[in-house]
Formats: C-alpha cells, structure tokens, sequence
C-alpha cells in the first residue's frame, strides 16, 4: 500500500498529514507523486509518519 493510500484510507489531506507530522504538505506530495523518494526520508520523519497513519510496520511506507 502506498503512502497515498494509506492517508486515504485514514481519510487525511496531505496537509492534514503533513500538519501531524510536521513535514511540509508538499514533501508530502513530492512524496507520493514520487518526485522524492520516499527510501530518503529520516527515521524520525518515518517515525512521525507512521504514528499519524497507525502505521506499525515502517517498511509499508515505502510499498508502491
């Protein structure tokens, strides 16, 4: 599941995400439209992304 789909399925905007994890609203859309890679991102970004999707295991962030 991408990162995409789990902020939907959490029914978040990207804003709304990037707000909970203090991350601007568009590295997250760099994010998920893959201008940036989302293997890149520090482990307490991956942390912080993970808490606000209750995403457990870290690796499903970076599904396609």
């Amino acid at each position: 599941m991408s990162l995409k789909d789990l902020r939907a399925a959490r029914g978040l905007t990207q804003r709304e995400l990037a707000n909970r994890c203090d991350v601007s609203h568009v590295r997250i859309a760099d994010w998920e439209r893959g201008a940036r890679d989302p293997r890149n991102m520090s482990l307490d970004t991956a942390i912080r992304l993970a808490d606000a999707l209750h995403v457990r295991d870290l690796r499903r962030l970076l599904d396609d």
